[in-house]
């Protein structure tokens, strides 16, 4: 299996630390998307990144649906088998996302367009929305322990991007968000290896 990702991506982070976590034999390529390289296009119509490529099987993306085919490649090792624990794992997933998504179109708006363009009100309301999500975080962190999932892993993705592009910007106010990391490293030592770099 091979993971194709960018450095920055923290879809991408998610998704190879949750690979690593899960044992599974899984290369990871970098690739830069805005170059439409051919492994990635002839795998991703959408030229997106993470895509995971097994073999002669189809290719898989987005990054949640890597995650679900991880869980069951891996027998199971992403998502706890009880159903109610295991919607609790997905909607912290889907929450540190949409987090995620609100802080890329952030970047992405201001970045990609002239500054006398750039949508002041737009981002505004995505940092508003981020924020109120990353208050709730602080005050319902979900329980960390040796046995992680794909939630511990989105959230883990969300907090490498924070620190990579938004550095002084969110902490005040949220100490025990500001901590997690270092519990989580304690029972995924690789963290540092994974999550989101320039």
């Amino acid at each position: 299996m091979k993971i194709l990702y960018s450095p920055a991506s923290p879809y991408s982070a998610k998704v190879r630390m949750a690979a690593h976590y899960s044992g599974l034999d899984c290369e990871s390529q970098a690739v830069d998307t805005n170059a439409d390289p051919d492994v990635l296009i002839s795998s991703n119509p959408l030229g997106k990144i993470p895509t995971l490529i097994d073999g002669d099987a189809a290719a898989v993306y987005d990054s949640r649906a890597i995650m679900q085919f991880l869980d069951r490649k891996s027998g199971k090792k992403l998502y706890p088998r009880n159903a109610e624990k295991r919607t609790e794992a997905e909607v912290l997933e889907a929450l540190c996302d949409g987090i995620t998504d609100c802080l890329l179109a952030m970047v992405y708006e201001v970045r990609f367009r002239p500054e006398e363009k750039v949508h002041q009100d737009w981002v505004d309301r995505q940092w508003s929305k981020a924020e109120r999500a990353l208050d709730y975080l602080n005050d319902n962190l979900p329980r960390t322990t040796k046995n992680l999932n794909g939630g511990h892993f989105a959230l883990a993705a969300l907090l490498g991007y924070l620190a990579l592009r938004f550095e002084g910007r969110w902490e005040r106010g949220r100490p025990k968000l500001k901590a997690w990391p270092g519990k989580f490293a304690r029972f995924f030592p690789e963290y540092d290896q994974f999550k989101s770099n320039p």
